[in-house]
């Protein structure tokens, strides 16, 4: 066997991730990862194609499905190559473009999800501004500006990781695809300011988005206890049971994926790269099914 090389030079290629030990069985491993992957094409085509873009919730919908098909394909297409082909090597500048491109969909997505809760947030505690404050090109606006913000805050990423040094075939990576923790760690050098700009970028997106998430729902709370009707109360979060599933759904994956990552040692591998699969494969899936009521029940937003 081939020993580590501890040089400082750069590599041409990383290693990425296979499932440890299961790697005979990865044809047979592709098949459900597979599927997943087209029902969550399927699904969230049907919702930008076939959904009435009348509301601007739909309008949020339509971006968060954009969100969904742009981060699983960012995975997939390199995944299968391991698992049909077993071709293990992504070049540096590949591996740097998908893990541009990974972290932008997650930050894009929570900026939806803050719109979304926005969007709750007027509708019921501010019901008669609702339909003047929240219009279509304002909603368009909004996944604007969340587009830019993903993209100005992950663009240092790359560009400071470039100018590292990497020691060359240390080991693989812990994971099927590129995520910034685990390139950092392949670098031969002094990484404190990648280390410290990741953590702003956690805090300056998912950690403000998800408190404002956090606080929208809490005054809604607040207002729909104020409602003397059930009926009324009901209704009001019933409008709210899906952007909560959606955010659940994402921010649990992510932070389940964040403590496996942290407390590696103590789990086992191909548990933690299954997991790293369903965090980007599973919400793709059940978005367009969480949101399904929106289309057949035609709930009114405003009301």
């Amino acid at each position: 066997m081939a020993e580590f090389n501890l040089t400082h030079s750069d590599p041409s290629t990383f290693i990425l991730m296979g499932i440890p030990g299961l790697e005979a069985a990865h044809i047979w491993i592709s098949i459900p990862f597979s599927m997943l992957y087209i029902i969550g094409l399927l699904g969230n085509f049907m919702v930008l194609f076939v959904q009435t873009l009348h509301k601007p919730m739909y309008l949020l919908l339509c971006m968060l499905s954009l969100t969904d098909i742009g981060s699983s394909t960012s995975i997939m297409p390199m995944a299968l190559c391991i698992f049909w082909f077993n071709l293990k090597g992504f070049t540096v500048g590949g591996c740097f473009t998908q893990m541009f491109v990974i972290h932008m969909f997650s930050v894009m997505q929570s900026a939806v999800l803050v719109a979304m809760a926005f969007d709750r947030y007027v509708a019921i505690c501010n019901p008669l501004i609702h339909t003047i404050v929240l219009t279509n090109a304002r909603i368009a606006k909004l996944g604007l500006v969340g587009l830019i913000r993903a993209v100005v805050l992950m663009l240092p990423l790359p560009l400071l990781l470039s100018r590292l040094p990497f020691c060359s075939r240390i080991q693989p990576l812990s994971y099927s695809y590129c995520l910034h923790p685990d390139v950092m760690k392949m670098a031969c050098a002094d990484t404190m300011s990648s280390s410290f700009y990741g953590l702003f970028i956690v805090l300056s997106s998912l950690g403000l988005d998800s408190t404002l998430i956090i606080l929208s729902y809490i005054m809604i709370l607040q207002t729909v206890l104020s409602i003397t009707s059930w009926q009324e109360r009901l209704k009001a979060l019933n409008t709210c049971v899906s952007p909560t599933c959606a955010t659940l759904l994402f921010y649990t994956s992510l932070i389940s994926l964040s403590m496996i990552h942290r407390f590696k040692k103590k789990v086992q591998p191909q548990s933690q790269i299954l997991l790293s699969y369903l965090h980007l494969l599973l919400p793709p899936v059940l978005n367009p099914i969480i949101f399904q009521n929106y289309s057949t029940n035609r709930l009114q937003w405003g009301h």
